[in-house]
């Protein structure tokens, strides 16, 4: 018999003390232990022959001190193989319910998911793949229109919009098929097609069978939200779903709301060769992100010729004939923008109108999203959560974590926590913006004595030799540790560059760490190092690949 314990460590500043504790544990014959320097403790699995004594002098040992401890209360794993019932049903089958699927079946338990719609969820429908496809081909269109190298005669014609978007179609097609049903005979659970309504706690209703389960997972994702715009619902509007669909190019496009997807699907129409205009009620573009970022986007949004709208009240929407009409006043000035298609891309709304929650116990915010605890659990510690239902960071691969996550602790009772602290962004419009860690104001919130760089992107050798230098990198350290705490960047690639950034924040390196790693000339992520350099050097004096 073993016990799970929680004990606290003083000392440890990098993954390297990590690993210190976890082989002083094993030492002493603990073999299952997981430390972490960044929450400060260690968690491990005490055998009945090993007093807490013995593992606080081995800690000492390696030079830390321990603290308080306490043990993680266990669960027993819920695999129950009866007739007719479920260890685990999931609602929804997007990236979570596959990722707690899979999860599940692992543990040996009996799964069934229960989809509505379209197998797969928005990922690979809806959203990443059929939007990060398009976004190429927008990209290389607008290239071959406008390139900045002299002596290059590119040109590109009218675009063909329908052969596009089948062409885009079939490759969805193709990945669902491979991602999400052929898994489902390859792991053996039960796919249910139907509309899923809580009867009570322990039962779902689905095409009038009943269904039940010791454990749920709502994975059930969200869908675009309408703004209050008095007449928009009179409109013949688009969404991030139907827009995606066209068959013609519009000459005209007007997208309500510049969040990441208004900015990424108005920059794919306006490469494709439609006249586009942001607006939005904000004064300032991507508000939640640092200045610096925010500029960056906002000039290289107007270079390429997009119409930005800021600080826009919304009066009202009308349609004459096929002509949208969207009316807003601008700093006390009352204006008209026309067009085409009108997009409106102002937010997401969690799927959990139709799910009878509150017969089941659980709880709903503001915004009607899932409320969660850090394990993932609802207010009905029966049923689990996970994904874009929840409104946390609506990312696929952030969905899939929890769902895995929610099924650990569902299933195999193991009280893992929740950790979305270090969670890295990209929003692929060109040039690309990508965020891990904290802005320069989150830190200070939370304490930090704060330093900072920033550092322009015509200071990476890599931006100059592709002659697009519009663009940002800004760091944003502890000042007393020189530990990385953020990092953003505007530039082409910075979503591949962002893991490297993330890898920084997540293990706890600093400034000297990336000024002494060994950068590749001539790529973008070079700029990380560049920006490390740039808090006691002006790079800009200094030669190709100096330090």
């Amino acid at each position: 018999m073993t016990k799970k314990i929680k004990l606290k460590v003083n000392g440890m500043t990098c993954s390297g003390c990590e690993e210190h504790v976890e082989t002083a544990l094993k030492n002493i014959g603990i073999k299952h232990s997981d430390a972490s320097f960044r929450l400060g403790q260690v968690q491990f699995e005490l055998p009945e022959d090993i007093a807490i004594e013995e593992v606080k002098k081995a800690i000492r040992g390696a030079q830390y001190e321990p603290e308080n401890f306490e043990e993680i209360p266990t669960q027993e794993k819920m695999v129950l193989r009866n007739e007719g019932d479920y260890d685990l049903l999931i609602i929804g089958s997007g990236g979570a319910a596959f990722s707690a699927a899979i999860k599940a079946i692992e543990h040996g338990a009996k799964v069934a998911m229960v989809e509505r719609g379209t197998v797969g969820g928005t990922c690979v429908n809806i959203g990443c793949v059929p939007s990060k496809t398009l976004l190429r081909a927008g990209e290389i269109h607008h290239l071959a229109k406008v390139n900045p190298f002299i002596g290059l005669q590119t040109s590109a014609g009218k675009v063909e919009l329908a052969p596009l978007v089948k062409q885009k179609n079939d490759l969805v097609s193709d990945l669902r098929n491979k991602k999400y049903i052929d898994l489902i005979d390859e792991y053996g659970f039960d796919l249910i097609e139907g509309e899923a309504t809580f009867i009570d706690e322990k039962t779902i209703k689905v095409n009038g069978q009943m269904l039940s389960a010791k454990r749920f997972l709502i994975a059930t994702g969200a869908s675009p939200s309408l703004p209050p715009i008095p007449g928009l619902e009179d409109v013949e509007y688009l969404t991030s779903t139907t827009l995606l669909e066209l068959k013609k190019l519009p000459k005209s496009l007007t997208v309500i709301g510049s969040g990441y997807i208004g900015m990424e699907l108005g920059q794919l129409f306006h490469h494709l060769g439609s006249e586009v205009t942001l607006m939005q009620r904000s004064k300032r573009l991507l508000k939640e992100y640092e200045p610096e970022i925010s500029e960056a986007v906002e000039k290289a949004l107007i270079e390429q010729g997009i119409t930005l709208i800021k600080g826009a009240s919304f009066e009202g929407v009308e349609q004459v004939g096929e002509v949208k009409k969207v009316h807003v006043t601008v700093d006390e000035e009352k204006k008209v923008i026309e067009s085409d298609q009108l997009l409106v891309a102002a937010g997401r709304t969690p799927n959990t109108k139709t799910l009878n929650l509150s017969v089941a116990g659980v709880k709903v915010g503001k915004r009607n999203e899932i409320m969660i605890n850090e394990f993932a659990q609802t207010s009905n510690e029966r049923i689990y959560a996970a994904g874009d239902v929840t409104l946390g960071p609506q990312f696929v691969y952030v969905a899939a974590y929890e769902g895995g996550l929610a099924v650990d602790n569902a299933i195999g009772g193991l009280n893992k926590k929740l950790d979305l602290s270090v969670v890295p962004s990209v929003t692929f419009t060109t040039p690309s913006v990508a965020t891990v860690g904290l802005t320069e104001g989150q830190a200070k919130e939370k304490g930090y004595d704060v330093k900072t760089s920033v550092l322009p992107l015509e200071a990476v050798p890599r931006a100059l030799v592709n002659r697009e230098t519009t663009g940002v990198f800004k760091l944003v350290v502890d000042a007393q540790t020189l530990k990385v705490l953020g990092v953003h960047i505007v530039a082409e690639n910075a979503g591949d560059v962002i893991y490297a950034a993330t890898l920084a924040v997540k293990f706890g390196l600093t400034v000297e760490d990336l000024k002494e790693s060994l950068a590749p000339y001539l790529t973008m992520a070079e700029g990380l190092k560049l920006a490390a350099l740039t808090f006691d050097k002006d790079v800009s004096k200094l030669s190709c690949c100096a330090g």
